[in-house]
């Protein structure tokens, strides 16, 4: 079973590499029927002569305001979008691309965005894409996934330079390198915008560049990521454990909450330890064992139980409709940081094991129970 599980990853992954992903058009006029979405963008990919922003790595970086429309029939863990030709009626539309010339600019409509919100939200989510990954399909998920969990502020992605392509995974990977300054640069500068809190979430190889510019901050400056994030949340990372916890080493104190989403049935990872030649050992992403992170100030959270029903299987956290019903079950998810175990059960129903300094979260309520 897990053997046709892979071969299955691994035709999608050559269908996919049949689409045209280089070019998705700006069609304001589908706000006439999607929901206004604003996402900001922060890129250090090249910029392209029509407006958008490509594949290759460039110095600086550019600061954005894009706008997603998100489609009338849009149902919760659900992702579709079309390229050339988007239909808004159905798929996810960038209706809007805005280009600021100064950081000045860009806080200052970051902060009214936030004026929208009620003091005790105006929180920045910044979420950084992994692999394989173009600039518009980063928009895309960051709206679905702050749309669907409805995480209250602004919305910020982080688009470094991968190649949005299935076999451009050593190129994302020294891309990855490449982008660290990039993103310490952009969270030190998020400290002026007038955010309430600043959390990150990153996804796949995300995980890897996030926990490197984390690493070379403390580095610099020990005690900043805790002092100025207001939480950490790695999804389905593909992150090597030993290298995970060489990192978490240099932390003088780690950002809390810091929680980790895994699945034991995460294609995508499994993929990726057989093209390293890792065929016994787990990515981070895939952690079977809670053990290998024991004594660490982080929360392991097992989301193998909604993997199955999941749009998609290496990002189970946005695409589980039972699993995002859950975490809307709880108070808004902002407003949940940093409160201690008794709010995290309300987050995440299940089974809570403590393990040393370590928290495995079992979320043992089955998606068919919650239909």
């Amino acid at each position: 079973m897990q053997g046709l599980r892979l071969i299955y990853g691994v035709m999608l992954v050559l269908l996919a590499a049949c689409t045209d992903r280089s070019f998705t058009p700006t069609v304001p006029e589908a706000l006439e029927l999607g929901t206004a979405k604003t996402i900001f963008a922060a890129t250090n990919r090249d910029p392209l002569p029509d407006g958008t922003f490509g594949s290759d790595r460039t110095e600086g970086v550019s600061l954005l305001e894009l706008t997603v429309s998100i489609p009338p029939d849009h149902k919760p863990g659900s992702l579709k979008f079309g390229y050339r030709n988007p239909d808004p009626s159905k798929e996810f539309t960038m209706a809007g691309r805005k280009k600021f010339g100064t950081e000045a600019a860009f806080s200052a409509r970051l902060r009214q965005e936030l004026a929208k919100f009620p003091p005790k939200e105006r929180d920045v989510t910044v979420f950084v894409h992994g692999f394989n990954s173009t600039q518009a399909e980063t928009a895309f998920r960051a709206a679905q996934l702050t749309h669907d969990i409805d995480i209250p502020g602004a919305t910020l992605i982080y688009s470094w330079p991968s190649k949005g392509r299935p076999l451009g995974y050593a190129y994302d990977a020294d891309s990855v390198l490449f982008a660290r300054d990039g993103l310490e640069l952009l969270l030190r500068n998020l400290r002026s915008s007038g955010a309430r809190r600043i959390v990150v979430v990153a996804h796949s190889m995300g995980g890897l560049l996030t926990m490197e510019a984390l690493r070379q901050i403390e580095i610099k400056t020990p005690g900043w990521t805790a002092g100025n994030l207001g939480g950490v949340i790695l999804m389905s990372p593909d992150l090597d454990v030993d290298v995970f916890k060489s990192q978490m080493r240099r932390f003088t104190q780690v950002p809390q909450p810091f929680l980790i989403f895994v699945s034991r049935k995460d294609n995508i990872l499994t993929l990726s330890q057989r093209l390293r030649g890792l065929n016994g050992r787990e990515r981070l992403g895939n952690l079977d064992n809670i053990e290998a992170v024991r004594g660490l100030p982080v929360e392991v959270i097992d989301t193998t139980a909604f993997a199955d029903e999941a749009e998609s299987q290496h990002f189970v956290a946005a695409s589980s409709p039972a699993l995002i019903a859950l975490l809307n079950g709880a108070r808004q998810t902002a407003d949940t940081f940093g409160r201690g175990r008794d709010v995290r059960q309300k987050i995440l129903p299940g089974q809570i094991v403590i393990r040393d300094n370590t928290v495995k979260v079992a979320l043992e309520i089955h998606p068919a129970d919650n239909r």
